[in-house]
């Protein structure tokens, strides 16, 4: 099995900072993309960011400029910053993460089970 466990959520004032951390574990042999999904209160699960095996990043348009995605290999970890925020960023954020348990399996996605922000305003 593989889990995936969000941290760094919390409150936080408008035009704050906050960084989210995600790590792996159990049965991996590979990680392809990593990424990052929020779901705003009554709405749908919505993407935010990815980063591929390479660093390779895409990130939404809403928020560019402001939230980077990075990753370290090493420590099967996926974080964001999140910069300038405000009150829309307001969510559950999910990391997921494409993950191959063994050479013999395909890659699977895998959730964790999200961690709140709160933008006061």
């Amino acid at each position: 099995q593989v889990q995936l466990v969000e941290s760094g959520g919390g409150l936080v004032q408008a035009g704050g900072s906050l960084r989210l951390s995600c790590v792996a574990s159990g049965n991996i042999f590979r990680i392809d993309t990593m990424g990052w999904y929020r779901q705003p209160p009554g709405k749908q699960r919505e993407l935010v960011a990815t980063i591929t095996v390479g660093g390779f990043t895409n990130l939404v348009d809403s928020v560019k400029g402001r939230f980077t995605v990075s990753r370290d290999n090493a420590k099967k970890t996926v974080y964001l910053q999140m910069n300038s925020v405000k009150s829309e960023d307001t969510s559950v954020y999910y990391c997921n993460a494409r993950v191959m348990s063994t050479l013999q399996n395909p890659y699977m996605d895998y959730w964790g089970k999200g961690t709140l922000v709160t933008v006061s305003s």
